[in-house]
Protein backbone atom coordinates (compact mmCIF):
# COMPACT_ATOMS: atom_id res chain seq x y z
CA UNK A 1 0.00 0.00 0.00
CA UNK A 2 1.87 3.44 -0.71
CA UNK A 3 2.37 5.94 1.83
CA UNK A 4 -1.05 8.30 0.93
CA UNK A 5 -3.22 5.04 1.01
CA UNK A 6 -2.53 4.31 4.48
CA UNK A 7 -2.71 8.18 5.15
CA UNK A 8 -6.27 8.10 3.89
CA UNK A 9 -7.08 4.55 5.83
CA UNK A 10 -5.48 6.40 8.99
CA UNK A 11 -7.96 9.42 8.89
CA UNK A 12 -10.71 6.71 8.06
CA UNK A 13 -9.75 4.82 11.34
CA UNK A 14 -9.63 8.03 13.74
CA UNK A 15 -12.82 9.22 12.21
CA UNK A 16 -14.51 5.48 12.78
CA UNK A 17 -13.62 5.24 16.39
CA UNK A 18 -14.16 8.54 17.28
CA UNK A 19 -17.90 8.86 16.04
CA UNK A 20 -18.75 4.97 17.59
CA UNK A 21 -17.27 6.80 20.84
CA UNK A 22 -19.63 9.63 20.57
CA UNK A 23 -22.01 7.03 19.66
CA UNK A 24 -21.93 5.52 23.19
CA UNK A 25 -21.46 9.04 24.93
CA UNK A 26 -24.71 9.73 23.38
CA UNK A 27 -26.52 6.62 24.70
CA UNK A 28 -25.53 8.08 28.66
CA UNK A 29 -26.62 11.55 27.42
CA UNK A 30 -29.60 10.08 26.62
CA UNK A 31 -29.81 8.17 29.90
CA UNK A 32 -29.59 10.36 31.88
CA UNK A 33 -32.00 12.98 29.40
CA UNK A 34 -34.26 9.53 30.82
CA UNK A 35 -33.64 10.42 34.21
CA UNK A 36 -34.75 14.33 34.06
CA UNK A 37 -37.75 13.68 32.04
CA UNK A 38 -39.00 11.18 34.30
CA UNK A 39 -39.72 14.15 36.90
CA UNK A 40 -42.41 15.68 34.97
CA UNK A 41 -44.54 12.56 34.65
CA UNK A 42 -43.81 11.17 38.35
CA UNK A 43 -45.21 14.21 39.71
CA UNK A 44 -48.59 13.83 40.29
CA UNK A 45 -49.05 9.83 41.01
CA UNK A 46 -46.76 10.44 43.87
CA UNK A 47 -48.65 13.04 45.09
CA UNK A 48 -51.85 11.41 44.65
CA UNK A 49 -50.48 8.65 46.60
CA UNK A 50 -49.10 9.82 49.35
CA UNK A 51 -50.70 13.24 49.49
CA UNK A 52 -48.12 15.25 49.48
CA UNK A 53 -48.39 18.93 48.23
CA UNK A 54 -46.92 20.29 44.47
CA UNK A 55 -44.44 22.61 46.54
CA UNK A 56 -43.08 19.54 48.17
CA UNK A 57 -42.57 17.94 44.92
CA UNK A 58 -41.47 20.68 43.09
CA UNK A 59 -38.70 21.16 46.15
CA UNK A 60 -37.07 18.01 45.60
CA UNK A 61 -37.25 18.61 41.80
CA UNK A 62 -35.63 21.51 42.48
CA UNK A 63 -32.63 20.20 44.73
CA UNK A 64 -31.76 17.80 42.09
CA UNK A 65 -31.89 20.61 39.59
CA UNK A 66 -29.55 22.74 41.74
CA UNK A 67 -26.84 19.84 42.60
CA UNK A 68 -27.18 18.40 39.09
CA UNK A 69 -25.87 22.04 37.93
CA UNK A 70 -23.72 23.28 41.16
CA UNK A 71 -21.80 19.66 40.57
CA UNK A 72 -21.43 20.56 36.90
CA UNK A 73 -17.66 22.44 36.94
CA UNK A 74 -16.06 19.80 39.46
CA UNK A 75 -17.55 16.98 37.37
CA UNK A 76 -15.41 18.39 34.81
CA UNK A 77 -12.66 18.29 36.90
CA UNK A 78 -13.02 15.13 37.93
CA UNK A 79 -13.94 13.84 34.31
CA UNK A 80 -10.35 15.96 33.12
CA UNK A 81 -8.48 14.17 35.83
CA UNK A 82 -10.09 10.81 36.09
CA UNK A 83 -11.46 10.46 32.60
CA UNK A 84 -14.87 9.56 31.56
CA UNK A 85 -15.00 6.09 31.52
CA UNK A 86 -14.65 5.84 35.16
CA UNK A 87 -16.78 8.33 36.34
CA UNK A 88 -19.42 8.30 34.02
CA UNK A 89 -19.85 4.60 35.02
CA UNK A 90 -19.62 5.23 38.45
CA UNK A 91 -22.48 8.00 38.33
CA UNK A 92 -24.45 5.59 36.60
CA UNK A 93 -24.34 2.59 39.05
CA UNK A 94 -25.32 5.18 41.62
CA UNK A 95 -28.38 6.60 39.77
CA UNK A 96 -29.47 2.73 38.81
CA UNK A 97 -29.03 2.20 42.90
CA UNK A 98 -30.83 5.37 43.69
CA UNK A 99 -33.53 5.17 41.31
CA UNK A 100 -34.43 1.57 42.52
CA UNK A 101 -34.49 2.57 46.39
CA UNK A 102 -37.71 5.38 45.17
CA UNK A 103 -39.76 2.66 44.49
CA UNK A 104 -39.77 1.88 48.88
CA UNK A 105 -39.72 5.83 50.28
CA UNK A 106 -42.55 6.45 52.45
CA UNK A 107 -41.52 9.78 53.41
CA UNK A 108 -41.19 13.68 51.64
CA UNK A 109 -37.23 13.56 53.15
CA UNK A 110 -36.61 10.01 51.15
CA UNK A 111 -37.53 11.63 48.38
CA UNK A 112 -35.48 15.18 48.44
CA UNK A 113 -32.84 12.71 49.43
CA UNK A 114 -32.87 9.88 46.33
CA UNK A 115 -34.51 12.25 43.35
CA UNK A 116 -33.20 15.55 44.72
CA UNK A 117 -29.42 14.81 46.62
CA UNK A 118 -28.17 11.48 44.91
CA UNK A 119 -29.76 11.70 41.50
CA UNK A 120 -28.92 15.65 41.29
CA UNK A 121 -25.47 15.02 41.80
CA UNK A 122 -24.77 11.59 40.24
CA UNK A 123 -26.88 12.53 36.75
CA UNK A 124 -24.95 15.93 36.84
CA UNK A 125 -21.78 14.27 36.13
CA UNK A 126 -23.05 12.76 32.89
CA UNK A 127 -24.50 16.59 32.53
CA UNK A 128 -23.28 18.33 29.04
CA UNK A 129 -19.73 19.14 30.25
CA UNK A 130 -19.03 15.41 29.41
CA UNK A 131 -20.39 16.14 25.72
CA UNK A 132 -18.18 18.88 25.85
CA UNK A 133 -14.57 17.36 27.02
CA UNK A 134 -15.70 14.01 24.75
CA UNK A 135 -16.01 16.32 21.44
CA UNK A 136 -12.53 18.68 22.91
CA UNK A 137 -10.41 15.01 23.10
CA UNK A 138 -11.87 13.21 20.48
CA UNK A 139 -12.38 15.95 17.46
CA UNK A 140 -10.79 18.64 15.83
CA UNK A 141 -12.98 19.26 13.05
CA UNK A 142 -16.53 19.40 13.42
CA UNK A 143 -16.59 20.12 16.84
CA UNK A 144 -19.73 22.56 16.24
CA UNK A 145 -21.42 19.50 14.99
CA UNK A 146 -21.20 17.11 17.53
CA UNK A 147 -21.63 19.14 20.45
CA UNK A 148 -25.13 20.15 18.80
CA UNK A 149 -25.59 16.50 18.79
CA UNK A 150 -24.60 15.54 22.33
CA UNK A 151 -27.15 18.71 23.02
CA UNK A 152 -29.93 16.70 21.12
CA UNK A 153 -28.92 13.92 23.34
CA UNK A 154 -31.76 15.51 25.87
CA UNK A 155 -34.65 15.81 23.30
CA UNK A 156 -33.95 11.67 22.28
CA UNK A 157 -34.31 10.89 25.43
CA UNK A 158 -37.62 12.62 25.97
CA UNK A 159 -38.62 11.13 22.37
CA UNK A 160 -37.87 7.22 23.19
CA UNK A 161 -38.44 7.59 26.53
CA UNK A 162 -40.69 10.05 27.88
CA UNK A 163 -44.20 8.33 26.65
CA UNK A 164 -43.23 4.63 27.60
CA UNK A 165 -42.63 6.25 31.13
CA UNK A 166 -45.67 7.72 31.20
CA UNK A 167 -47.89 5.10 30.15
CA UNK A 168 -46.62 2.75 32.14
CA UNK A 169 -47.27 5.29 35.64
CA UNK A 170 -50.58 5.19 33.97
CA UNK A 171 -51.09 1.96 33.40
CA UNK A 172 -49.15 0.03 36.42
CA UNK A 173 -48.15 2.34 38.71
CA UNK A 174 -45.23 4.72 39.09
CA UNK A 175 -42.96 2.68 40.51
CA UNK A 176 -43.10 0.42 37.67
CA UNK A 177 -41.66 3.83 35.74
CA UNK A 178 -38.97 4.37 38.18
CA UNK A 179 -38.04 0.56 38.25
CA UNK A 180 -37.45 1.39 33.82
CA UNK A 181 -35.07 4.28 35.13
CA UNK A 182 -33.21 1.97 37.18
CA UNK A 183 -32.36 -0.75 34.88
CA UNK A 184 -32.09 1.87 31.65
CA UNK A 185 -29.01 2.93 34.26
CA UNK A 186 -27.18 -0.08 34.44
CA UNK A 187 -27.33 -0.90 31.22
CA UNK A 188 -25.84 2.39 30.34
CA UNK A 189 -23.23 1.92 32.89
CA UNK A 190 -21.99 -1.81 31.09
CA UNK A 191 -22.04 -0.15 27.69
CA UNK A 192 -19.78 3.13 29.06
CA UNK A 193 -17.65 0.26 30.83
CA UNK A 194 -16.82 -2.04 27.75
CA UNK A 195 -16.49 0.66 24.62
CA UNK A 196 -15.65 4.06 26.03
CA UNK A 197 -11.95 5.30 26.23
CA UNK A 198 -10.68 8.55 27.89
CA UNK A 199 -8.74 9.39 24.78
CA UNK A 200 -7.72 8.59 21.48
CA UNK A 201 -3.83 8.09 22.23
CA UNK A 202 -5.38 5.04 24.65
CA UNK A 203 -6.32 3.07 21.59
CA UNK A 204 -3.21 4.77 19.80
CA UNK A 205 -4.78 6.76 17.90
CA UNK A 206 -5.28 10.76 17.13
CA UNK A 207 -8.67 12.98 17.46
CA UNK A 208 -10.53 12.96 14.45
CA UNK A 209 -9.17 16.21 12.13
CA UNK A 210 -5.89 16.20 13.73
CA UNK A 211 -2.66 16.54 11.84
CA UNK A 212 -0.11 13.67 12.82
CA UNK A 213 2.44 15.64 14.98
CA UNK A 214 0.49 18.78 15.68
CA UNK A 215 -0.05 19.81 19.05
CA UNK A 216 -3.66 18.97 18.48
CA UNK A 217 -2.81 15.37 18.23
CA UNK A 218 -0.88 14.86 21.38
CA UNK A 219 -2.43 14.70 24.62
CA UNK A 220 -3.04 17.35 27.11
CA UNK A 221 -1.68 16.24 30.20
CA UNK A 222 -4.28 15.63 32.82
CA UNK A 223 -4.40 18.03 35.65
CA UNK A 224 -1.98 18.01 38.56
CA UNK A 225 -3.87 19.64 40.60
CA UNK A 226 -7.21 17.84 42.84
CA UNK A 227 -10.52 18.61 40.52
CA UNK A 228 -12.08 20.84 43.46
CA UNK A 229 -8.69 23.07 42.98
CA UNK A 230 -8.59 22.81 39.49
CA UNK A 231 -12.60 24.10 39.07
CA UNK A 232 -11.89 26.83 41.53
CA UNK A 233 -8.47 28.18 40.05
CA UNK A 234 -10.11 28.20 36.56
CA UNK A 235 -13.21 29.82 38.08
CA UNK A 236 -11.16 33.07 39.55
CA UNK A 237 -9.54 33.01 36.30
CA UNK A 238 -12.30 33.33 34.24
CA UNK A 239 -14.48 35.40 36.91
CA UNK A 240 -12.39 38.33 35.68
CA UNK A 241 -13.93 38.61 32.62
CA UNK A 242 -17.35 39.68 31.26
CA UNK A 243 -18.03 37.39 28.44
CA UNK A 244 -17.53 34.67 31.42
CA UNK A 245 -20.49 36.49 33.56
CA UNK A 246 -22.64 37.16 29.98
CA UNK A 247 -22.58 33.35 29.60
CA UNK A 248 -23.58 32.61 32.74
CA UNK A 249 -26.77 34.94 32.71
CA UNK A 250 -27.63 34.02 29.46
CA UNK A 251 -27.35 30.21 30.69
CA UNK A 252 -29.17 31.12 33.98
CA UNK A 253 -32.06 31.99 31.81
CA UNK A 254 -31.83 28.63 29.14
CA UNK A 255 -32.25 26.61 32.61
CA UNK A 256 -35.14 28.46 33.38
CA UNK A 257 -37.45 28.50 30.81
CA UNK A 258 -36.67 24.82 29.83
CA UNK A 259 -35.74 22.35 32.55
CA UNK A 260 -37.28 24.43 35.20
CA UNK A 261 -40.26 25.47 33.91
CA UNK A 262 -41.39 23.47 30.70
CA UNK A 263 -39.85 19.96 31.00
CA UNK A 264 -40.97 20.22 34.89
CA UNK A 265 -44.05 21.83 34.35
CA UNK A 266 -45.68 21.59 31.29
CA UNK A 267 -47.55 18.26 31.76
CA UNK A 268 -48.78 19.56 34.99
CA UNK A 269 -49.97 22.93 33.41
CA UNK A 270 -51.57 21.01 30.33
CA UNK A 271 -53.48 18.38 33.17
CA UNK A 272 -55.01 21.45 34.44
CA UNK A 273 -56.44 22.54 31.29
CA UNK A 274 -58.10 19.24 31.18
CA UNK A 275 -55.45 17.46 28.89
CA UNK A 276 -54.62 13.92 29.76
CA UNK A 277 -51.14 13.20 31.12
CA UNK A 278 -50.28 10.98 28.27
CA UNK A 279 -51.23 13.58 25.58
CA UNK A 280 -49.18 16.31 27.47
CA UNK A 281 -46.07 13.65 27.26
CA UNK A 282 -46.51 13.17 23.70
CA UNK A 283 -46.34 16.41 23.31
CA UNK A 284 -42.79 16.83 25.08
CA UNK A 285 -41.75 13.78 23.00
CA UNK A 286 -42.27 15.94 20.08
CA UNK A 287 -40.19 19.12 21.31
CA UNK A 288 -37.64 16.12 21.55
CA UNK A 289 -38.00 15.67 17.78
CA UNK A 290 -37.84 19.02 16.59
CA UNK A 291 -35.61 19.46 19.28
CA UNK A 292 -32.83 17.06 17.71
CA UNK A 293 -33.25 18.81 14.27
CA UNK A 294 -33.09 22.29 16.18
CA UNK A 295 -29.62 21.20 17.79
CA UNK A 296 -28.21 19.78 15.10
CA UNK A 297 -28.59 22.67 12.82
CA UNK A 298 -27.50 24.99 15.47
CA UNK A 299 -23.82 22.98 16.07
CA UNK A 300 -23.66 23.24 11.71
CA UNK A 301 -24.67 26.65 12.00
CA UNK A 302 -21.97 27.47 15.07
CA UNK A 303 -19.02 26.23 12.59
CA UNK A 304 -20.08 28.47 9.83
CA UNK A 305 -22.10 31.87 12.16
CA UNK A 306 -20.91 34.46 14.76
CA UNK A 307 -22.39 32.35 17.97
CA UNK A 308 -23.13 35.39 19.51
CA UNK A 309 -25.69 36.18 16.90
CA UNK A 310 -27.19 32.71 17.11
CA UNK A 311 -27.91 33.46 21.03
CA UNK A 312 -29.41 36.69 20.53
CA UNK A 313 -31.88 34.88 17.71
CA UNK A 314 -32.62 31.87 20.10
CA UNK A 315 -33.02 33.85 23.37
CA UNK A 316 -35.34 36.21 21.45
CA UNK A 317 -37.74 33.89 19.37
CA UNK A 318 -37.74 31.64 22.63
CA UNK A 319 -39.06 34.93 24.72
CA UNK A 320 -41.57 35.73 21.76
CA UNK A 321 -43.14 32.04 22.24
CA UNK A 322 -43.48 31.88 25.71
CA UNK A 323 -46.06 34.52 26.02
CA UNK A 324 -48.35 32.57 23.60
CA UNK A 325 -48.64 29.20 24.99
CA UNK A 326 -51.28 29.57 28.07
CA UNK A 327 -53.65 30.83 25.44
CA UNK A 328 -52.73 27.15 23.73
CA UNK A 329 -53.55 25.07 26.59
CA UNK A 330 -57.00 23.56 26.31
CA UNK A 331 -58.19 20.11 26.70
CA UNK A 332 -57.22 19.05 23.13
CA UNK A 333 -54.55 20.13 20.70
CA UNK A 334 -55.28 23.12 19.40
CA UNK A 335 -54.09 24.36 16.24
CA UNK A 336 -51.36 27.01 17.92
CA UNK A 337 -50.40 24.30 20.32
CA UNK A 338 -48.78 22.99 16.83
CA UNK A 339 -46.87 25.47 16.10
CA UNK A 340 -45.26 26.41 19.38
CA UNK A 341 -44.54 22.65 19.72
CA UNK A 342 -42.50 22.84 16.81
CA UNK A 343 -41.11 26.18 17.51
CA UNK A 344 -40.11 25.77 21.13
CA UNK A 345 -38.41 22.25 19.70
CA UNK A 346 -36.43 23.68 17.28
CA UNK A 347 -35.03 26.25 20.07
CA UNK A 348 -34.84 24.45 23.05
CA UNK A 349 -31.15 23.73 23.47
CA UNK A 350 -30.08 25.50 20.33
CA UNK A 351 -28.40 27.62 22.90
CA UNK A 352 -25.61 24.62 24.06
CA UNK A 353 -23.45 24.52 20.57
CA UNK A 354 -22.70 28.20 20.24
CA UNK A 355 -22.04 28.69 24.28
CA UNK A 356 -19.45 25.88 23.77
CA UNK A 357 -18.04 27.63 21.49
CA UNK A 358 -17.97 30.96 23.28
CA UNK A 359 -16.54 29.06 26.46
CA UNK A 360 -13.95 27.52 23.83
CA UNK A 361 -13.03 30.59 22.04
CA UNK A 362 -12.39 32.82 24.65
CA UNK A 363 -10.81 30.72 27.31
CA UNK A 364 -8.77 27.99 25.57
CA UNK A 365 -9.40 24.18 24.62
CA UNK A 366 -7.71 23.01 28.01
CA UNK A 367 -9.69 24.97 30.32
CA UNK A 368 -13.12 25.32 28.27
CA UNK A 369 -14.94 22.12 29.69
CA UNK A 370 -14.44 23.53 33.30
CA UNK A 371 -15.52 26.86 32.30
CA UNK A 372 -18.47 25.24 30.23
CA UNK A 373 -19.39 23.31 33.82
CA UNK A 374 -19.94 26.80 35.11
CA UNK A 375 -21.71 28.07 33.16
CA UNK A 376 -24.20 25.06 32.97
CA UNK A 377 -23.87 25.32 37.03
CA UNK A 378 -25.82 28.32 36.27
CA UNK A 379 -28.30 27.09 33.65
CA UNK A 380 -29.25 24.64 36.37
CA UNK A 381 -29.70 26.89 39.23
CA UNK A 382 -32.05 29.14 36.75
CA UNK A 383 -34.13 25.52 36.30
CA UNK A 384 -34.48 24.69 39.80
CA UNK A 385 -35.32 28.34 40.59
CA UNK A 386 -37.71 28.49 37.74
CA UNK A 387 -39.32 25.17 38.85
CA UNK A 388 -39.29 26.63 42.01
CA UNK A 389 -41.03 29.70 40.99
CA UNK A 390 -43.46 27.99 38.59
CA UNK A 391 -44.71 25.39 41.51
CA UNK A 392 -45.10 28.28 43.81
CA UNK A 393 -47.09 30.33 41.40
CA UNK A 394 -49.25 27.67 40.40
CA UNK A 395 -49.70 27.23 44.56
CA UNK A 396 -50.80 30.33 44.99
CA UNK A 397 -52.99 31.73 41.70
CA UNK A 398 -53.62 28.57 40.82
CA UNK A 399 -52.79 29.00 37.25
CA UNK A 400 -49.26 28.90 35.27
CA UNK A 401 -49.97 32.03 33.59
CA UNK A 402 -47.88 34.52 35.52
CA UNK A 403 -44.76 31.80 35.13
CA UNK A 404 -44.92 31.72 31.29
CA UNK A 405 -44.59 35.38 30.89
CA UNK A 406 -42.06 36.19 33.67
CA UNK A 407 -39.80 33.71 31.56
CA UNK A 408 -40.68 35.36 28.14
CA UNK A 409 -39.48 38.51 29.74
CA UNK A 410 -36.41 37.12 31.18
CA UNK A 411 -35.58 35.06 27.98
CA UNK A 412 -35.94 38.84 26.12
CA UNK A 413 -32.81 40.15 28.71
CA UNK A 414 -30.88 36.92 27.94
CA UNK A 415 -30.73 37.81 24.12
CA UNK A 416 -29.74 41.76 25.16
CA UNK A 417 -27.36 40.33 27.29
CA UNK A 418 -25.50 38.17 24.59
CA UNK A 419 -25.53 41.13 22.23
CA UNK A 420 -22.99 42.42 25.25
CA UNK A 421 -20.17 39.49 24.59
CA UNK A 422 -16.88 40.86 23.31
CA UNK A 423 -16.25 39.12 19.31
CA UNK A 424 -13.24 37.26 18.97
CA UNK A 425 -10.88 38.37 16.13
CA UNK A 426 -9.23 35.17 15.96
CA UNK A 427 -10.28 32.50 13.48
CA UNK A 428 -12.78 29.79 14.20
CA UNK A 429 -11.19 27.05 16.23
CA UNK A 430 -13.24 24.05 14.58
CA UNK A 431 -12.25 25.69 10.70
CA UNK A 432 -10.32 23.28 8.94
CA UNK A 433 -7.22 23.37 8.78
CA UNK A 434 -7.20 23.58 12.17
CA UNK A 435 -5.44 26.54 13.93
CA UNK A 436 -3.70 26.71 17.18
CA UNK A 437 -5.69 26.72 20.13
CA UNK A 438 -6.32 29.54 21.97
CA UNK A 439 -4.40 31.48 24.31
CA UNK A 440 -5.04 30.41 27.90
CA UNK A 441 -7.18 33.15 29.96
CA UNK A 442 -4.36 33.97 31.70
CA UNK A 443 -2.68 34.74 28.26
CA UNK A 444 -5.61 37.53 27.32
CA UNK A 445 -5.18 40.88 26.35
CA UNK A 446 -6.94 43.58 27.65
CA UNK A 447 -7.89 44.65 24.52
CA UNK A 448 -9.49 41.37 23.93
CA UNK A 449 -11.33 40.56 26.63
CA UNK A 450 -13.10 43.32 29.38
CA UNK A 451 -11.94 42.29 32.29
CA UNK A 452 -13.26 43.23 36.10
CA UNK A 453 -10.01 44.82 37.79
Amino acid sequence: MTQAGREVESRSEYARRAWFVAGITLAALVAAAAFRSSTGVLMEPIEREFGWSRATTSGAVSLNLVLYGLIAPFAAALLERYGPRRVVSISLAIVGVASAATTVMTAPWQLWLLWGVVIGLSTGSMALVLGAIIANRWFVARRGLVTGLFSGANATGQLIFLPAIAATATSYGWRWAAAIVAALALVTMALVALFIRDRPQDAGLIPYGAVPGSPDAAPAPPPSVSPVVAAIAVLRSASRTWTFWALMLTFFVCGWSTNGLVQTHFIPAAHDHGMPATTAAGLLALVGIFDLVGTIASGWLTDRVDPRLLLVGYYGLRGASLFTVNAFLAPSVEPGMWVFIVFYGLDWVATVPPTVALCRSHFGLNDSGIVFGWTYAAHMVGAGLGASFAGWIRTVDGTYRTAWASAGVLCLIAAFIALTIPRRPAADPDAPPAPPSPPHPHELDDAEEMTFT
